[in-house]
């Protein structure tokens, strides 16, 4: 669960630095449905094991998705910021992600050599060599560059090992409806963590939502995606980037903050 969780330690990270503002929203869940559904832990397991086989097994992925990301200021008004976007993945070695938002329009595109990062609203762009595979991509950019490809953890090869590695505790739900699709309600627990998702029932097990709440800050920081749109064709030309022609190539580290939360409109919040 160790890049899966990152999403939300990074979340109360930011809060903390900046007391101002506590990131949070609080997820509500009656003790006694936890309690008995606790009992399903294994099936739990098999469930999101399944997830992550198919998942592994789909050479080319297209998916969009929404994501949010609520803060609550010093006086207690919610502000909630939403963003669209598009993942595309071909195995083993080509990624485009984009994150369309009221405040940043930012793709980032990766085709085995070199990953190219493109701030649309400030029209520049950087380039860095990268060789490798799309796994270990998502490693370098948050690791090394502090840049989130949303939903690209879900689409790693290894998901289930990286998703259970510190759990604790994991239980079947129940049933929901995402898009008006039966799935499967599963949630987990680690130290710092809550987490949730949504599994498509029946004979193609893609995840359709989750939920990532930190426990390391008061207010529970927390971040949804939803996933819709789910392919496995990819045109040929995704992976090849295209810059605006007035667009600057700058170096990395001079680029503008891609944050879907806006600067100066809120002193901090929940984040990718």
């Amino acid at each position: 669960m160790k890049r899966m969780k990152e999403v939300a330690r990074r979340a109360a990270s930011y809060a903390l630095r900046r007391p101002g503002i506590v990131a949070g929203a609080l997820m509500v869940m009656s003790l006694s449905s936890i309690s008995s559904a606790s009992a399903q832990g294994n099936d739990a397991d098999k469930l999101l094991k399944a997830m992550s086989d198919y998942v592994a097994s789909q050479k080319a992925i297209s998916v969009t998705f929404d994501s949010d990301v609520e803060v609550i200021t010093s006086n207690l008004q919610k502000i909630q910021f939403t963003s669209s976007g598009q993942v595309q993945l071909s195995r083993p070695d080509k990624l485009r992600a984009t994150r369309t938002g009221g405040y940043r329009d930012i793709e980032i595109v990766f085709d085995g050599k070199t990953f190219s990062i493109n701030n649309k609203d400030n029209k520049e762009y950087t380039q860095v060599d990268a060789p490798g595979t799309a796994d270990q991509l998502i490693d370098v950019l948050r690791e090394r560059h502090g840049v989130t490809a949303p939903g690209a953890d879900l689409l790693l090869s290894n998901v289930f090992d990286v998703m259970m590695a510190d759990v604790i505790d994991g239980a079947v739900i129940g049933k929901g409806v995402i898009d008006g699709v039966e799935c499967d309600h599963l949630a987990f627990r680690n130290v710092d963590t809550d987490w949730q998702i949504w599994i498509e029932s029946g004979a193609r097990p893609i995840p359709r939502k989750y939920v990532i709440t930190s426990k390391a800050v008061a207010e529970a920081p927390q971040y949804t995606l939803r996933i819709k749109d789910w392919k496995n064709d990819v045109p040929a030309d995704a992976f090849v980037f295209k810059p605006d022609q007035s667009a600057k190539k700058i170096a990395i580290n001079e680029l503008s903050d891609i944050d879907e939360v806006p600067q100066g409109i809120t002193q901090a919040g929940a984040r990718k």
